[in-house]
């Protein structure tokens, strides 16, 4: 592309004064004898402006150093240099792969003539965009022809030999931000994104490790040469992958179950032999372990020895016979060696403390064996524990029976007889206490099995209310027992006025009432007799029954349920019975 000049001698001279070789846009000098020597600023190297990027943009110039511009003729218009003084003209920040240019300034009469004729010097022009308002934007074709346009920043721009303002104008030259630069940009920016993930696919591929032969299908023929390759030690871990292979494709079927019977069994053959290597190579690591103890701790002695040597040597006897640069030689080495044993003592030091912490995880590992031993164990022992909790339960009521009975025996004793009787209490409630604890720990038990010891759990609730209510029963007797301390009125009166009428009909009023009071909903008199005839085989619902009639504010009978499911059921009203007498 040549460069259309009216003055060729104008530019060649520009150029002479910026210390450049006068140069065409082509690349041919216009002056062949020029010598860079005769420019008017001198220490400026001759620049060729055909280098990307510069072009007619002269390098970066010292800023002690003052840039200089010169008059530009061009065929239809001159361009005249701004003030070498003034700041150079401020521009926007750099759009991704900007190839437009804003230009304002421009004269009223300005054509896009006269703008293709200024700036195609800058490189190609792809398009102009002028508006009516003085400005236009300029697209070129490569990104470094945007900054030679930069270059005409400032510049007082001239129509021929015109003074007229329309013919005059101040070029303001920036970047500009165009939809088409940076789509072209970020195509760019893909295809490089693109050819990048390639070559980081072809170097994946080139490192990635061969994929495995695929196995072969199951046949009888095959299956045979499986089983000799499982007996062959150098073969066993391509064998053993395909016989899993099979397995996991569903070959085996009742026709093939003894084939991979006997291919699983020879697979299990192998298990001695890999435990003896493991054991083999335990042992060598042992062995090389207490060789290398062995060399580090001869190390360390000889460190100590050479330790010695310099703390000898630094004692006063021997320390004024050296010179400066001795002493000062003796010491960095002291403290060099003592450091360096430091590190090999801790090294040391540190198997010594992993020998110590395998033997304690050794020590550790035998309770956890029992352990797990003892859990395996205890899914079968639940059966056991349930019956044992029935003979626990059936011994709480045994032992609240007792208590009951004891309350009876102390309101009729005498004053002499309460001591002893208190220290029967005292030892039934430490048994009763003894009971519960032994019944919390069978509770953490069944807390450690699966559903199936839910059932206990609720027995064991069942049994913590009845401990409460024996608990309040307790109070309740000692209120009555304080009353009768009170009232001083003799035992066999009030017995011979009340509807108990012996000692035995006592004890069923106790036995029945709490029973009644540890269901509250009632029961049956059926239910009541096949209590109490665990207890003594002679007792029969008749004299229940009489005896539960006559005590009306002790025992009330309700009827419950309706139609063919009504059924008479006997409660516990003593409470109430006690306020209304």
């Amino acid at each position: 592309m040549g460069l259309p000049m009216s003055d060729p001698t104008a530019w060649a001279t520009a150029m002479n004064n910026l210390g450049m070789a006068p140069m065409g846009m082509t690349g041919q000098p216009l002056l062949p004898d020029f010598d860079p020597a005769l420019g008017m600023m001198t220490g400026i190297p001759p620049i060729n402006p055909m280098m990307p990027g510069l072009g007619i943009v002269p390098p970066p110039i010292p800023p002690d150093m003052p840039a200089v511009k010169e008059i530009i003729h061009c065929k239809s218009c001159t361009l005249f240099p701004p003030n070498p003084h003034l700041p150079p003209p401020a521009t926007r920040e750099r759009p991704p792969g900007c190839k437009t240019v804003f230009v304002g300034g421009l004269p009223e009469n300005g054509t896009e003539q006269i703008i293709m004729e200024v700036f195609e010097q800058c490189g190609e022009v792809i398009a102009i965009r002028k508006s009516k308002k003085n400005f236009c934007h300029i697209r070129f074709a490569e990104e470094f022809m945007v900054d030679k346009a930069l270059y005409l920043s400032g510049y007082r721009i001239r129509l021929g030999s015109s003074t007229d303002k329309k013919d005059m104008g101040r070029l303001h030259v920036d970047f500009a931000q165009a939809r088409d630069d940076l789509y072209e940009w970020e195509c760019k920016q893909r295809m490089l994104a693109r050819e990048e993930r390639h070559r980081r696919r072809l170097a994946e591929e080139r490192f990635r490790p061969p994929s495995p032969p695929p196995v072969v299908h199951y046949s009888d023929h095959e299956c045979s040469v499986v089983a000799e390759k499982l007996k062959d030690d150098t073969k066993f871990s391509e064998a053993i992958q395909t016989l899993l292979t099979w397995i996991e494709r569903g070959e085996v079927n009742r026709r093939t179950a003894n084939n991979f019977y006997s291919m699983i069994q020879s697979a299990n053959s192998h298990i001695r032999r890999l435990v003896n290597e493991k054991a083999a190579h335990e042992k060598e690591m042992e062995e090389a372990k207490e060789k290398f103890k062995l060399a580090l701790s001869g190390i360390l002695v000889q460190f100590e020895q050479i330790v010695a040597v310099y703390h000898s040597a630094s004692k006063q006897k021997a320390w004024d016979h050296f010179t400066k640069a001795q002493r000062k030689n003796i010491s960095v080495w002291c403290k060099q060696a003592e450091e360096i044993r430091n590190i090999h003592n801790d090294e040391l030091m540190g198997i010594r403390r992993e020998e110590e912490m395998e033997m304690s995880d050794e020590e550790i590992e035998d309770p956890s064996e029992m352990k797990e031993t003892e859990e395996s164990a205890l899914v079968s022992q639940v059966e056991a524990l349930k019956e044992e909790n029935d003979s626990l339960r059936w011994q709480l009521d045994a032992y609240r029976n007792e208590v009951e009975l004891l309350k009876q025996e102390q309101g009729k004793a005498t004053r002499d007889e309460d001591t002893t009787k208190e220290q029967q209490m005292k030892l039934l409630q430490q048994a009763l206490q003894g009971m519960q604890k032994h019944l919390l720990k069978v509770q953490e038990e069944y807390k450690k099995r699966e559903a199936e010891l839910e059932k206990v759990k609720e027995d064991k609730l069942k049994i913590e209310t009845l401990l409460e209510n024996l608990k309040e029963q307790e109070g309740s007797t000692s209120r009555v027992c304080a009353c009768s301390q009170e009232k001083e009125c003799p035992v066999e009166k009030t017995l011979s006025n009340s509807p108990v009428k012996s000692e035995r009909e006592v004890l069923l009023v106790g036995i029945i009432s709490t029973f009644l009071h540890v269901h509250p909903f009632g029961a049956s008199i059926e239910y009541i007799c096949s209590y109490l005839q665990r207890l003594d085989s002679k007792i029969c619902t008749a004299e229940v029954e009489v005896l539960m009639t006559r005590l009306q504010n002790t025992f009330r009978q309700e009827l419950s349920g309706v139609g063919a499911s009504l059924e008479k059921r006997w409660k516990f009203c003593g409470f109430d019975g006690l306020k209304m007498t």
